[in-house]
């Protein structure tokens, strides 16, 4: 139990460091979350490896204001050496041309430990809802992957606000 308790504790730690990241738009912080050859799966792109990940969020973070993730609690599975979770998430962002918006959806993560700890080894958002605050917007018909441990495959494609993307 206490090897459990030790990996939920560097995951939490993990989530809390991608949701500095983000909300300080630190892109080498953000890069770090991952492991060196991590993927990370959002609206329709598949980004491999820090260095990447890096230049995308930067890009991404660019034309931003400021964004604000909450994560839930991460439903954990491990596994020898490796870890997987998924993890519901919400974000509000206020983009730099005075639009706001309001992203619902799920994290589908793989873990490592990588140079003595834990980062994300594999990323899948899967969007559930983007659009104003109020929910008035459509919600995405996305997949349901059954209940955890179940995940998407390696190559389930993402979703960009209501088109699947392959």
């Amino acid at each position: 139990m206490s090897d459990y308790l030790a990996v939920e504790s560097a995951i939490h730690q993990l989530h809390a460091r991608f949701q500095d990241a983000v909300w300080r738009k630190d892109a080498e912080a953000f890069a770090n979350c991952f492991a060196n050859d991590g993927e990370w799966k959002i609206a329709g792109l598949h980004v491999r490896g820090r260095d990447s990940i890096r230049s995308q969020i930067a890009a991404r973070l660019g034309i931003c204001e400021r964004v604000r993730i909450i994560l839930g609690i991460p439903l954990l599975d491990l596994g020898p050496g490796a870890a997987t979770s998924r993890v519901p998430v919400t974000e509000f962002a206020r983009l730099r041309d005075g639009t706001s918006a309001l992203t619902l959806g799920i994290y589908y993560d793989r873990y490592i430990e990588e140079d003595g700890r834990w980062c994300f080894s594999w990323r899948h958002f899967g969007l559930h809802y983007r659009g104003p605050l109020d929910l008035s917007a459509a919600f995405v018909d996305s997949p349901d992957f059954g209940p955890p441990p179940a995940m998407p495959g390696q190559d389930e494609p993402t979703f960009t606000r209501s088109a699947r993307i392959d």
